[in-house]
């Protein structure tokens, strides 16, 4: 009947120290994360800006030829939005678009409407079919690239001429501007254009790739020569790196909500799978009939059940639990032997007059035993342990 387990008062909440011993492995993960992070984004702060950037150092940025051009006495200044590439270009201006590919129709019909009237040059850095057109009218870019990089100039354009063999192999255009410069053709399609402007002293040059601005190929065949030649031809030169964050990207009175770029029959899409995944909660939720026992595959001692139940009733501090498992086992074991029946063992006015007339004691005292309150505290916890021990042992005696 006697487990002799005592009830400290535990709590079953983790402690800190628990808590720091679980979680100390993700948070130092993290913090090496973040550290890593922080420390890349330091170190290459100073020299990382992205490609064709004029103020990057790396191997695919342009910063070798910004200084180039500013110990000639051109000035480079970057932008990234097209209000300020269209309130830059003038006729002392020499506008580069990076990537006009990333320019939307609406930019790019704005950005051509400037550059016409300017009187400055304008260069485009391998401009594909979808911005060319609109960039530079009357311009077709093949859908056939270039197979080499390195070309010669076969034209009449001095700039070209000076600078002989350079890499621009890359996209080949076509034009129907009969006083066009063509030059490094490949196949008979040119890989760099100028276009002079219907009036004045502008024009337009089309480069098929950006190869001759880039760092790590400046000073590869005459790269360097044709790349000053392009751009230091006026004083200041704008240098326009097309930014996706643009608020000009569509046209006035065009402005969409973040909903509105989402495809259509994405609201009945998501309900769909809103009401799915509620099915699902609901069925594996739901109990699918009462429970069933099932036969343990091994045999397990009463001593080590009893044992078990204890540890968790001391660990849940729940003194009044293990007194009503106590008592309600006493009162089930000692019914049958003084003629009680069992249906009515945990009945008081039935199991105790049968008990004092069976032990000629006080029936008081039995009250308490077998139907008193809980135990205040752990002793008085094995005190009424042995209570109903000795209890049971007095009822048995012959």
């Amino acid at each position: 009947m006697s487990t002799g387990v005592a009830f400290p008062a535990t709590s079953t909440a983790p402690t800190t120290r628990q808590v720091w011993t679980r979680t100390r492995g993700i948070v130092l993960a993290l913090v090496l994360v973040l550290a890593g992070a922080v420390a890349i984004a330091v170190i290459r702060s100073d020299t990382r800006h992205g490609d064709l950037d004029p103020r990057s150092a790396d191997q695919y940025g342009s910063r070798a030829v910004a200084e180039l051009l500013a110990d000639r006495g051109v000035d480079t200044r970057v932008v990234t939005n097209l209000a300020e590439a269209r309130t830059a270009a003038g006729p002392d201006t020499t506008l580069l678009v990076a990537v006009p590919d990333l320019l939307t129709p609406h930019q790019q019909s704005l950005l051509q409407r400037s550059t016409a009237r300017s009187g400055g040059r304008t260069v485009l850095v391998a401009a594909g079919s979808t911005s060319v057109e609109r960039l530079a009218p009357g311009v077709t870019a093949d859908p056939a690239n270039s197979v080499r990089s390195t070309l010669d100039p076969h034209c009449t354009l001095a700039a070209a001429r000076r600078a002989g063999s350079a890499d621009t192999g890359g996209i080949r255009y076509t034009t129907t501007h009969l006083d066009a410069n063509t030059c490094y053709p490949s196949q008979r399609l040119a890989t760099l254009l100028r276009i002079p402007a219907a009036s004045g002293n502008g024009d337009t040059v089309v480069l098929g790739a950006p190869d001759i601005l880039l760092n790590d190929r400046l000073d590869k065949q005459g790269n360097a020569s044709l790349a000053l030649q392009l751009l230091g031809s006026r004083p200041h030169l704008v240098w326009y790196l097309p930014s996706l964050s643009d608020a000009t990207a569509t046209g006035a009175g065009d402005q969409k909500s973040l909903f509105d770029l989402l495809p259509s029959g994405w609201l009945w899409g998501t309900l769909q799978l809103f009401i799915a995944a509620a099915l699902a909660a609901f069925w594996r939720a739901r109990r699918l009939g009462p429970l069933v026992p099932e036969k343990l595959p091994v045999a397990i001692r009463a001593s080590e059940t009893v044992e078990g139940r204890a540890r968790l009733y001391r660990k849940a501090s729940a003194r009044d639990r293990a007194a009503a498992a106590l008592r309600s086992t006493a009162r089930t074991r000692l019914a049958p032997l003084v003629g009680v029946p069992v249906s009515q063992a945990h009945a008081p006015e039935a199991l105790l007059p049968a008990l004092s007339a069976h032990l000629h004691g006080d029936g008081q005292a039995l009250q308490s035993v077998l139907f008193g309150p809980p135990p205040g505290d752990d002793a008085a916890l094995i005190n009424l342990t042995d209570q109903l021990d000795a209890l049971e042992r007095e009822v048995r005696r012959p």
